[in-house]
C-alpha cells in the first residue's frame, strides 16, 4: 500500500485538511476535511481518516490548496481536473461521485437527477443496491471523502431543499459552500448569514 500524507492549510470558512497519495505520475487527493470545531479535530479527522501522515504539500498538491483557497473566496474554480484516488471507494459511489463531479459551480441537482444520470450504468450493480436508487444516492454522497472536490453539497433533496449534508457543520456549511458559489434555490434561506 502506498503511503498517504497530508496537510492542513488555512481557507476563508477556516482550517481545512488535505490527504494525498504519491505515485509514479504525480499526486492524487485521497481526502478533504472541512474544518471541525478547533484545529486540532481538523487534524485528528484528516490523520485518522486518510491513515496518512503529515507532510509538507508537494507542488501539485500546494496547486490544488491554492485553488481551494480561492475558491472559498468566491474566485470561483474547476476541480473537475484534479487527480482523485478513489481506490477505496465502492464501485456505486464511484458512478455518484463522477456524476456529482460534473455539476458546475453555482449550479445544483436533485438525487433525483444524479439516479437518473447514473441508471444505464447501475444496471449491473442493482443486485447490491438494497435501497431506492435516489435514496442509495444519498447515502453515498454521505461516505463522500473528497468534500468540495467531488461537490456533493450541490445536490439536494427533490423539492428543492438542501437534504442533508455529512461535512462539520451539516446544513450551515452546506449552506454556506452554495452561497460562496452563488447558487440559486429556494432552500439557500434556511439559515441567514
Amino acid at each position: 500500500m502506498r503511503t498517504g500524507f497530508y496537510c492542513l492549510f488555512d481557507t476563508p470558512i477556516g482550517p481545512c485538511g488535505l490527504a494525498w497519495r504519491e505515485s509514479g505520475d504525480g499526486c492524487a487527493v485521497t481526502h478533504l476535511q472541512l474544518p471541525e470545531s478547533t484545529p486540532q479535530l481538523t487534524e485528528q479527522r484528516i490523520a485518522r481518516n486518510s491513515s496518512a501522515r503529515r507532510a509538507d504539500p508537494p507542488p501539485g498538491i500546494a496547486a490544488v490548496i491554492e485553488k481551494l483557497r480561492r475558491h472559498l473566496r468566491g474566485e470561483l474554480q474547476d476541480f473537475r481536473e484534479v487527480s482523485l484516488d478513489l481506490s477505496g471507494v465502492r464501485p456505486f459511489d464511484r458512478l455518484v461521485y463522477e456524476a456529482a463531479r460534473s455539476i458546475p459551480s453555482g449550479e445544483t441537482r436533485t438525487y433525483g437527477d444524479i439516479a437518473e444520470a447514473i441508471s444505464g450504468s447501475v444496471q449491473s450493480l442493482a443486485s447490491s443496491i438494497k435501497v431506492p436508487v435516489s435514496r442509495a444516492v444519498g447515502q453515498a454522497l454521505a461516505r463522500n471523502p473528497i468534500a468540495i472536490l467531488i461537490p456533493c453539497h450541490r445536490v439536494l433533496a427533490a423539492n428543492g431543499r438542501l437534504g442533508g449534508f455529512s461535512a462539520p457543520g451539516a446544513l450551515r456549511t452546506k449552506t454556506r459552500l452554495l452561497e460562496i458559489e452563488r447558487a440559486k434555490f429556494p432552500g439557500l434561506l434556511a439559515f441567514p448569514s
